[in-house]
This record gives structure tokens, C-alpha cells and sequence, in this order.
């Protein structure tokens, strides 16, 4: 069972839900460059400046790894580099777990995303002007107001640690990527986990994935905010252990 982290965050978002599944999976974790304990020095712009660059990287992972037939677990943005693999890559992943997944995070001609894009430039702008004040700011809204003041500041660290040039280059490479037309060619069984409350990836974001992808469950949780696998671990793992069964 290999685990993707979102943006801002590291491998250490996980570790709710890893005694859940370490009896029953080898595990794999990693933090993408610029995150945790990831060298920042192999950052390299032009490379990153799609999502196919951290999707080589994921393939490149597996690849060391040997891995075949894995449960791919990743969360936001992950989801989306993990579906790009699985694509390219079908004997890597056998299972898909998308936990809150967005293929375009713009709202498009029929198509919600939940951002318009003057919400984009202001949130690129505040985060050209102080990243630290932004993560701090921004971490309890995407957390959700209804979980605990201390799961935001542990959000907002996580933030914070992240190499703020890198960050900024990977929040617009996020937000910025339109994957809807990759959808159709997700040939494994996947699952993707909603919120009922997100301000990231609304509900109609949940729908278009169930829609237009094949092989596809969705699952709706009673969780809120964008990141249930800290936040609802237990209904997370619940949910993840009935797909996988």
C-alpha cells in the first residue's frame, strides 16, 4: 500500500491511519521535494512545472520499489499524480483510493470546481506576499471549521515547513491543472472518499469523478474540511477497508 500526501503536507499526514493497515500491507511512504525530510536541492522548475513531473517521480518509486499490484493511497492533489501513473503504468496499482480528488479545481463551463479564477489570483497573491502568513491563515479553513483548533495548527506547521519557493511553485501547478480528460482512461478499480464539506473539492467535484471515471465507488463522508485521514481517521479507514474487502 503505497500513500501519496497532498500539498503542504508530508508522509506524516498518514500516521492515523498506518496502524490500521501495517499487519495486513507492506507500506510505503514518501515526501515529495520541497516536503518533509525531502532533499529541496532536486527541485528543478521546468521539471515541476507540470504534475507530470511528481508523477515521475511516484514512477520512479515504484519502479526501485518493484512494486505491482499495489493499493495506491493518495490524498488532494496526489490523487490526480497517482491516477496519471495508473494510467501510464496499470501493473503498478491494482486499487485506487482518492481521498478529497480534484481533476480541475476552476469552475468551467459545466463544471464546478469550486474557484473562480480572481480566487485563484488572490490566493496566489497572499501567498507571494508572506507564505508563512498564508499557511497560518489558510490552514484552519482547509482543516474545516467544525474539526479542532489544534488539527489546523498542525496543518499550518506542516505548511510552514514546506520550502516556501517550492510551495508556491507547487500550489499553482495544483490549482492550475485540468486532469477531467484523463478520467475515462482510470482502468482500475477506484474509490474516492468526500467530504460532506470541503472547501476545496465541493460535492459536485465527487460526483464528476464517480461520473466520468470507470470502475468508480464513492463514498461520502459525515467528515468535514479537506483532509479526513487526520481529521476522521477512523470513518477514513472504515470506508478504505470496505472498498478494499
Amino acid at each position: 500500500m503505497l500513500f501519496a500526501h497532498g500539498f503542504g503536507c508530508d508522509q506524516h499526514a498518514w500516521e492515523r491511519l498506518i496502524p490500521a493497515f501495517s499487519s495486513d500491507y507492506k507500506l510505503v511512504l514518501f515526501d515529495y521535494v520541497g516536503s518533509g525530510k525531502a532533499d529541496s536541492s532536486a527541485y528543478n522548475s521546468l521539471k515541476y512545472g507540470s504534475l507530470d513531473g511528481y508523477a515521475q517521480d511516484l514512477t520512479d518509486i515504484c519502479q526501485a520499489l518493484q512494486i505491482q499490484n499495489a493499493v495506491f493511497v493518495g490524498h488532494s492533489v496526489s490523487c490526480m499524480i497517482g491516477a496519471l501513473v495508473s494510467i501510464a503504468h496499470p501493473s503498478f496499482f491494482q486499487q485506487l483510493i482518492f481521498i478529497g480528488p480534484s481533476p480541475c479545481y476552476l469552475n468551467k463551463l459545466g463544471y464546478t470546481g469550486g474557484f473562480e479564477p480572481e480566487d485563484l489570483d488572490a490566493l496566489f497573491e497572499l501567498m507571494d506576499d508572506d507564505y508563512i502568513v498564508w499557511a497560518k491563515a489558510m490552514a484552519p479553513s482547509i482543516m474545516g471549521s467544525k474539526n479542532t483548533l489544534s488539527l489546523g495548527e498542525e496543518l499550518g506547521d506542516s505548511f510552514c515547513a514546506m520550502d516556501p519557493a517550492i510551495a508556491k511553485s507547487f500550489a499553482r501547478v495544483t490549482f492550475l491543472s485540468d486532469n477531467r480528460a484523463d478520467l475515462p482512461a482510470i482502468v482500475r478499480k477506484n474509490l474516492t472518499l468526500q467530504c460532506s464539506e470541503d472547501m476545496i473539492a465541493p460535492l459536485e467535484v465527487g460526483n464528476y469523478i464517480h461520473e466520468n471515471t470507470p470502475n468508480s465507488t464513492l463514498v461520502i463522508l459525515k467528515a468535514t474540511g479537506h483532509c479526513p485521514h487526520m481529521s476522521a481517521p477512523q470513518e477514513t479507514i472504515d470506508a478504505m477497508k470496505f472498498f478494499l474487502q
